[in-house]
């Protein structure tokens, strides 16, 4: 079939829940993908970091087949082999001293929630049913019912209420504000070392370790979600590091698995992850067989593949070569490692048709709130494969 027929196929039969740009991709390879009708793009938003060990990583793939033909599943009824190793590594990796295996980013944060609640009762000695977390205006945690009622965004909140309580909001980036905010009844900060959708919203200098000491201060848990920034997407295996803090509980996902599985964690010490008992919470694919060798192998080829360093020195090229390109529709370039977004000018008509006059040059990336453009290619990708993108950016944004 040509493109027009799986669009068709989409518009008839589909829930209209997205807006993808008409590109209909059939096989992926490192950075690179491809369309039904035989064209080649460079790959600049890796599944929202869920690739970013590159597309079809021939050792994950390995590592998946070989598993599917021995177990996949067990529920949690039952333990598996794969389990306890996955459990070791990631600790080890993460220098976490628990683990608690999901499957979706979303799935994760209800995660959080109710563990954080659980402590702020348990441990802390808050009130029944008075526990608060605060959390950050402009904030993408993911899509259940009670993560949108905390967004700010009206598109993803109008018309899904009433939600969950329990719940503040306070400024990204505000330090004092969250300060100001906490009572006795706080039991948690839920936070993104960088805020993704928002559009690479990176906090002021020193805004972690202000958190961390604050959140010490008060004997409030710190989560930051790094299911996005985490895995080497920041040029470190977690955001975390840039400014040399550990929270107390994180997120991670989407690359977890090299895009081969739905895979999530919650990464905790001892003190917060012990409040859980058995039945109070799992998922029946939650640390499947399958999920735990992907993820095993996911993880190993972040550090062997060194990726995580070319995340770095990739992303600074990068960085430096859109700062270079001289554009009256710019009014900004942000980023740090492979997550990077130019900002335009509202007067530019908004980012989506930028996308679209990429996409025709061979160059895959997405628009997020209206005129931001995200930049988030695979880890993989070389300094040639930059340049050539750059080259591709600089003719659209003189256009």
């Amino acid at each position: 079939m040509q493109t027009q027929a799986y669009l068709d196929l989409e518009n008839q039969y589909g829930a209209h829940n997205y807006k993808p740009l008409d590109v209909v991709l059939t096989r992926g390879e490192g950075v690179w993908v491809w369309d039904v009708d035989g064209r080649k793009y460079l790959d600049c938003l890796a599944a929202y970091s869920a690739v970013n060990q590159g597309h079809c990583h021939p050792k994950i793939m390995a590592a998946m087949q070989a598993q599917a033909r021995h177990l996949t599943l067990t529920s949690r009824a039952f333990r598996n082999d794969q389990l306890g190793p996955f459990y070791k590594e990631i600790c080890e990796l993460t220098r976490s001293h628990k683990v608690l295996p999901m499957n979706s980013g979303a799935e994760a944060v209800e995660t959080v929630i109710k563990t954080v609640r659980k402590w702020g009762y348990q441990v802390k000695g808050i009130p029944a049913d008075q526990a608060e977390i605060i959390v950050c205006a402009n904030n993408f945690h993911g899509r259940t019912i009670t993560i949108v009622g905390f967004s700010t965004d009206p598109t993803a909140h109008i018309g899904f209420g009433p939600f969950t309580p329990g719940f503040k909001v306070v400024p990204f980036g505000d330090a004092d504000a969250l300060e100001a905010a906490i009572t006795p009844n706080t039991a948690g900060f839920l936070v993104e070392p960088i805020q993704g959708e928002a559009g690479v919203i990176i906090p002021p200098d020193g805004y972690l370790k202000a958190v961390r000491a604050i959140c010490d201060r008060h004997n409030v848990v710190l989560i930051l979600d790094e299911i996005q920034t985490g895995l080497g997407r920041t040029g470190r295996l977690l955001a975390e590091e840039h400014e040399a803090i550990e929270a107390d509980l994180t997120l991670v996902g989407k690359a977890l698995s090299g895009g081969f599985y739905p895979v999530s964690a919650v990464l905790s010490n001892n003190e917060v992850m012990d409040v859980l008992q058995p039945g109070e919470h799992g998922s029946t694919f939650g640390g499947n067989p399958l999920a735990c060798a992907i993820a095993r192998t996911a993880m190993r080829v972040l550090k062997e593949e060194k990726m995580i360093e070319n995340a770095s020195e990739m992303g600074d090229y990068f960085l430096a070569g859109l700062r270079q390109i001289q554009s009256p529709h710019i009014r900004e370039v942000r980023g740090r490692g492979l997550m990077i977004a130019m900002e335009l000018v509202p007067e530019a008509g908004g980012a989506r048709q930028f996308c679209h006059r990429l996409a025709g040059k061979g160059m895959l990336c997405k628009e997020t709130h209206e005129n931001t453009i995200r930049f988030a290619p695979p880890l993989v990708i070389t300094k040639a494969d930059v340049a050539w993108a750059l080259e591709q950016i600089d003719a659209v944004m003189r256009d």
